[in-house]
């Protein structure tokens, strides 16, 4: 059964629906990068545990033949947002970013708190944050937005230098993950989202769902 909405689903930010789809969502995901990295990379699975949710998984691109850690790519939750979990999750982030690694975090979560930053963003309802380690091993971040109603983004994956980057199409992910998990047929269509919307986007998630 297809989703009814282009790009994200707000209707997938339920609680009982949310740790389902963030189990799915990275294991589609590693699949999908994994498939265009080049021979000498793997993408695999890693977890630790959140105190708010539990354990949490995200992905981590290795470089052979030692092993290395090139990049690390992570899908946020509401218990790691600003103010739920975030201090926990800040600590995680600072501990990965010392690695001297790529960090990408992907936050399709309707409203809310996003991740604190020196520039402003700009208007988007979900965002793809890209920290790259640049030659001068400066950390430079980059912020893909999205908005609701439209297709997920491609995203650029980065690797190790020189090798270039390896761009993943995250509305294929999406799809893909939002089939597995037969969402179709248990989401509360037709009623108002969980998901902080505003009354216009919450009257336009209504009426697109009931035409299910």
């Amino acid at each position: 059964m297809a989703n009814p909405f282009p790009g994200m689903d707000p209707y997938l930010e339920d609680p009982a629906y949310w740790p389902d789809f963030h189990h799915r969502f990275i294991d589609c995901w590693c699949e999908a990068v994994a498939d265009l990295l080049p021979e000498s990379y793997e993408a695999r699975l890693d977890e630790r545990v959140n105190l708010e949710e539990g354990r949490e998984t995200h992905i981590d691109i290795l470089h052979r033949p030692d092993r290395s850690l090139v990049a690390v790519l992570e899908m946020l939750s509401p218990a790691t947002r600003p103010v739920d979990g975030f201090q926990e999750y800040r600590a995680k982030r600072k501990a990965i970013l010392v690695q001297k690694v790529h960090l990408m975090e992907l936050d399709l979560l309707f409203g809310g708190n996003r991740l604190p930053l020196i520039r402003p963003l700009p208007a988007g309802d979900h965002f793809a944050f890209v920290s790259r380690l640049a030659p001068t091993t400066a950390q430079t971040v980059r912020f893909i937005p999205g908005q609701s109603g439209t297709p997920l983004p491609t995203i650029p994956i980065p690797l190790k230098a020189p090798d270039t980057d390896v761009h993943v199409d995250l509305e294929t992910v999406f799809q893909a993950t939002y089939e597995r998990g037969r969402y179709g047929r248990s989401l509360r269509y037709g009623q108002p989202p969980l998901a902080p919307l505003s009354e216009e986007d919450a009257r336009w998630a209504v009426a697109l769902s009931a035409r299910k």
